[in-house]
């Protein structure tokens, strides 16, 4: 009992006395910093979400840029208002202090957030699929989307299925991981900001690789991080 007492003295700060301070709980700010930057990240597509829906319900004047939302509405309005509650939503679940005051919200949302991803990663598919390409898009992009989005669809699948036979961290993992991808929009607005601060234009390679697709990479190696972090020693 003694040598326990003396290790958890050890690892513990030390009052001048030599006796082991408590340790202090993590403030508001550490505990929801990082659900507030994930609602914040989702706020910059919001907005063009936003201008997007007013244009499909207010009537508005038919450009190469808006034409295919136009002729075929429904896929566009489902993928921006799924997306956008799956991520404001979804950034809850990052709340750790909160999902354990309130676990069965955190599984009442989990019933919410896979359905709200399934319909927004399926959407964007078939966006992808059916829709002619965007003034600047090409093939490669294309193929990225494609990708990116049946990656989605898996993640949130295997989630659900690890949940089933209550593998929680299998669970948690793939969760992350389908919710980085979701996240991506917000992160191709920020890389998309830098390159026009100090690249220009982008071409067609530059803007599918590095601005797209490296947006995605970028939220799929900080999950991966997150992941390890998460369940590391």
């Amino acid at each position: 009992m003694t040598t326990k007492r003396h290790d958890e003295t050890l690892r513990s700060p030390l009052t001048p006395h030599g006796d082991a301070q408590p340790r202090m709980p993590p403030s508001a700010w550490a505990r929801w910093r990082l659900p507030v930057a994930l609602i914040a990240l989702t706020l910059l597509p919001m907005t063009g979400g936003v201008i997007r829906l007013s244009q499909l319900t207010g009537g508005t004047e038919i450009t190469p840029a808006n034409a295919r939302f136009i002729a075929s509405p429904a896929p566009a309005v489902l993928h921006i208002v799924c997306a956008t509650v799956y991520c404001l939503l979804g950034a809850l679940q990052f709340a750790p202090a909160f999902r354990r005051r309130r676990p069965d919200w955190h599984r009442a949302a989990g019933r919410v957030l896979i359905p709200l991803g399934l319909i927004a990663a399926l959407s964007g598919l078939w966006m992808t699929v059916f829709y002619p390409n965007a003034p600047g898009d090409g093939a490669l992009l294309v193929g990225i989307r494609l990708v990116v989005g049946v990656g989605m669809a898996l993640s949130l699948v295997l989630g659900f299925t690890a949940i089933r036979r209550r593998d929680i961290a299998s669970h948690r993992a793939w969760m992350i991981r389908g919710y980085a991808i979701g996240q991506g929009a917000g992160t191709q607005v920020l890389t998309g900001l830098v390159y026009a601060l100090f690249g220009g234009v982008p071409g067609e390679v530059t803007r599918a690789v590095f601005l797209m697709g490296g947006a995605w990479a970028i939220n799929l190696v900080v999950a991966e991080w997150f992941i390890r972090k998460r369940s590391g020693p």
